[in-house]
C-alpha cells in the first residue's frame, strides 16, 4: 500500500472529526443534546480536559503533560508510520495504523488549539461559543478541551440483576459514554488489530535469496565467477 493513500485516508478522517467539532461548536451551547435517530443516536455537546471517552487525567498539571505527550505520540507516530509502508507492512495494519494516527492527530488538535481559538460555552448561559472571540479564547495553549458529541443510549432505564456484586439492582445504562470521531477512529484501528493481530501483525517476509547449484566440474579451463 503506498503512503500518498494513507494520507488521503487520514486527512479524510481528520477533516470529518474538525468538522463535525466546529459544527458543535459553533451550533450547540455545552450540554445541549438533539435526537438525531429514534432514541438511541444523539448529539449531545460535551468538553472534556483528559483522554479519549471523557476519561480525566491528574488536574492541570496532568492536561499538559496529556497535550505533550500526545505531540511527542503524534510525532513519534508520523516516523514509524512511514516506517512501515517502506517496510510494506500487511495493507490491514497499515489502514489500523493510519486510523489510530489520525485519531490521536484529531484529538491534539483540539488540545493545542480550541482554548485560543474558541469561547468558552457555558452550560447555565447557554451561550454559543464564538470563532476568535474579541477577548480571546477561554484557555491558553495545550490547555484546549476535546469535544465531544456522539451519544448512543442503546439500553436506558435498565437494572442490573440483584445477585451483581457492589451494582446489584442499581440502574445501568448502554452504550453512556459520548465520544467523537477520533476516539472511533482510534478505537476501530485498536480493535481491528487485536482481533486480528496473528494477520495483520506479522512482520514482512524478507526477500529470499535464491542459489543456483551446478555440477559442472570446475578445473583451469572451465571457471564460473
Amino acid at each position: 500500500m503506498k503512503g500518498k493513500h494513507l494520507v488521503y485516508l487520514i486527512l479524510l478522517i481528520l477533516a470529518a472529526d474538525q468538522a463535525l467539532k466546529f459544527y458543535i461548536k459553533l451550533n450547540y451551547y455545552a450540554g445541549e443534546e438533539h435526537v438525531i435517530i429514534a432514541d438511541w443516536f444523539r448529539l449531545h455537546f460535551v468538553e472534556n480536559e483528559g483522554m479519549a471517552w471523557g476519561w480525566k487525567f491528574g488536574g492541570d498539571t496532568g492536561k499538559i503533560i496529556l497535550t505533550l505527550f500526545r505531540l511527542v505520540a503524534v510525532i513519534w507516530g508520523s516516523f514509524l508510520l512511514r516506517d512501515f509502508v517502506q517496510k510494506k507492512y500487511h495493507k490491514g495494519f497499515l489502514i489500523c495504523a493510519a486510523l489510530i494516527y489520525a485519531g490521536a492527530l484529531g484529538n491534539l488538535i483540539d488540545s493545542l488549539f480550541y482554548g485560543i481559538i474558541f469561547e468558552q460555552s457555558n452550560p447555565l448561559s447557554q451561550n454559543i461559543a464564538r470563532f476568535f472571540p474579541p477577548g480571546g479564547g477561554y484557555a491558553s495553549l495545550l490547555h484546549g478541551k476535546v469535544v465531544d458529541m456522539l451519544y448512543f443510549p442503546i439500553i436506558t432505564h435498565a437494572h442490573f440483576p440483584s445477585w451483581v456484586p457492589f451494582w446489584g439492582g442499581d440502574e445501568f445504562e448502554f452504550f453512556r459514554p459520548v465520544f467523537n470521531l477520533a476516539d472511533a477512529s482510534i478505537s476501530t484501528g485498536v480493535i481491528v488489530l487485536l482481533l486480528f493481530q496473528n494477520k495483520l501483525m506479522a512482520r514482512p517476509e524478507e526477500k529470499r535469496v535464491h542459489t543456483i547449484e551446478t555440477k559442472t566440474e570446475v578445473n583451469d579451463q572451465n571457471q564460473i565467477s
